[in-house]
């Protein structure tokens, strides 16, 4: 019974190998009717109106710089193929003619820079010579054809101590030039009659006052008449010692 038995098991276990050894690739084909689905104009002029299904890609209008930067690379492609007989560029001269656009417009933002500069500093320097011209053409006037000590007293009574103290500095070269002292000038500077004067006797003096009077007059410094006074007596001082030479 027991031989039947594993006799029996044999033949079933190997009856189940035998099925599963058995080819898997086998095909099922399909014998169902195929049916093919018409597309009408009317289906397709829906489609093309969805803008769901519009593949069409814009072109975009180049922009003042994508323009200049075709413009002057064309050119400058030219004349690179002229030179060197229509080969193209590779490597640093490709990569050269690249930037050559950005070096352009920073060459033009350069020069239009300066230009700007130029002429501002111009009109400035035009500005300060008129003004200069007419400060100078007043003080030439003052020293040739005015009474400055009459300028001075109408100062001191309007109570205007930094007008009276450009007039006084103004009379002190005005003595100065009528003794020889100085060669007084249009052109020159209160540093040339100080040169002028390094030898003599007024040198210090004069030295004193020209720093009153820059300290005051230029430097738009207001005094009142305790102030005025002191620097009056550096003034008196040296007209004092002019007119007694």
């Amino acid at each position: 019974m027991s031989k039947f038995l594993f006799s029996l098991f044999i033949c079933f276990t190997f009856s189940l190998a035998a099925y599963s050894f058995q080819d898997s690739t086998s095909v099922q084909y399909d014998d169902a009717p195929l049916y093919v689905k018409k597309i009408t104009k009317e289906d397709l002029q829906k489609y093309k109106e969805d803008s769901k299904y519009d593949y069409t890609l814009e072109k975009a209008d180049n922009s003042w710089w994508e323009n200049l930067k075709t413009w002057a690379y064309s050119y400058l492609l030219r004349f690179f193929q002229w030179i060197f007989g229509g080969t193209k560029a590779v490597g640093f001269l490709a990569a050269f003619l690249q930037f050559i656009p950005y070096i352009l417009l920073a060459f033009l933002i350069f020069i239009l820079i300066m230009l700007f500069l130029k002429t501002n500093m111009r009109g400035i320097n035009l500005a300060k010579k008129n003004l200069s011209n007419v400060t100078l053409s007043e003080e030439e006037h003052i020293i040739k054809n005015e009474d400055i000590q009459q300028l001075i007293k109408n100062a001191l009574e309007d109570k205007n101590y930094r007008l009276a103290v450009r007039y006084y500095y103004l009379y002190i070269l005005k003595i100065m030039s009528e003794k020889e002292l100085i060669d007084w000038q249009l052109q020159k500077t209160n540093d040339d009659y100080q040169k002028e004067l390094s030898q003599s006797k007024y040198a210090t003096p004069f030295v004193t006052i020209t720093r009153l009077y820059d300290y005051i007059w230029y430097g738009d410094f207001t005094i009142d008449e305790s102030k005025y006074n002191k620097a009056a007596e550096e003034f008196i001082k040296l007209q004092n010692s002019i007119t007694k030479s």
